[in-house]
């Protein structure tokens, strides 16, 4: 089993995710971490809590950063795509979890577990990379101890999703992505490049309704709102993409993806390119790789995979 750290702002997909990662025997969970991002903190720490109350899972739940890295700067919470309680509004009955999340303090629960484990936990940031980038700053010995991390961010040959060249966990912090790019950590850049590939069809969530289970409807419940949303950006599409959901496939099956060593950082400074990853595609690149950018997918085969598993 490979021991993972899951790092959520638990909204739609990060609920996704959570259910694939807890309901695949290949991944030892040491503990779900949140973030700042689609909803507040607090919220994605809430959201965390009841999504493991269905899976019937007394996972460690660690709240983290509630505003970025470096700069006051936070990204409005994403209530066009999340809803208002980040579930697809799901929680309007004010349901709170029946248990607390942990006192510690997300950063510091990642350098503990990194060090208690060498060279052996790999660390699944779906979120803005705000919690990383403080353990490293706080322990930078961690960059040469963890297995690897797999990011859910960027889009270095597409456009973004939350401006028109950024993605939406890069923009949320660009400062903190840029640190933990830089820091020499080893990365698996799962973005928009791959995760807009994966399409969940509409029909495959009535299944998880027709279970007649309380999972399953929250899930179906959710979903269907995720698919609204983006009907209202691609008209048509008759699904959503499963962008969190593949970073946890990442873990399981690596040949879900197909990778290239590339340099990559993240544009700072732009006026209206602020949160880009820029890589590095010459031919003779001026730097050398700090990460594996996932550039195709095997859609159909890590579908099929996740819905095995998800409900």
């Amino acid at each position: 089993m490979k021991p993972i750290i899951l790092d959520v702002d638990t909204g739609i997909d990060d609920a996704l995710a959570i259910s694939y990662a807890v309901n695949s025997p290949e991944l030892e969970l040491l503990g779900v971490t949140t973030c700042f991002g689609n909803v507040t903190v607090q919220e994605a720490t809430r959201n965390t809590l009841l999504v493991l109350e269905h899976l019937d899972s007394s996972l460690p739940v660690i709240p983290g950063a509630a505003k970025p890295f470096f700069v006051s700067r936070v990204k409005a919470s994403a209530v066009h795509i999340h809803g208002r309680d980040g579930m697809g509004n799901t929680l309007s009955d004010g349901k709170l979890p029946k248990r607390e999340a942990s006192s510690q303090y997300a950063p510091q629960f990642i350098i503990d577990q990194v060090r208690s484990r060498p060279h052996q936990v790999t660390i699944i940031t779906v979120a803005a990379m705000t919690n990383l980038a403080l353990a490293i700053m706080q322990a930078p010995d961690i960059v040469n101890l963890v297995d690897n991390v797999i990011v859910m961010g960027g889009a270095v040959t597409r456009a973004g999703n939350a401006t028109p060249h950024a993605e939406a966990n890069i923009y949320a912090d660009p400062e903190a992505a840029d640190y933990v790019f830089a820091s020499g950590i080893p990365i698996t850049l799962v973005g928009l490049d791959v995760t807009m590939e994966t399409l969940l069809p509409k029909k495959d969530v009535e299944v998880w309704r027709d279970k007649q289970t309380t999972l399953g409807d929250l899930m179906a419940d959710m979903t269907d709102f995720y698919i609204d949303a983006y009907e209202d950006f691609y008209p048509g599409i008759g699904g959503c993409g499963l962008h969190d959901p593949l970073a946890v496939g990442v873990a399981i099956h690596p040949d879900f993806v197909t990778t290239s060593p590339m340099h990559v950082r993240v544009d700072l400074d732009g006026f209206h390119t602020l949160g880009r990853t820029v890589g590095d595609l010459r031919s003779k690149p001026a730097n050398q790789p700090n990460m594996q950018v996932c550039l195709q997918v095997d859609a159909d085969r890590f579908l099929k995979h996740f819905l095995s598993r998800v409900v």
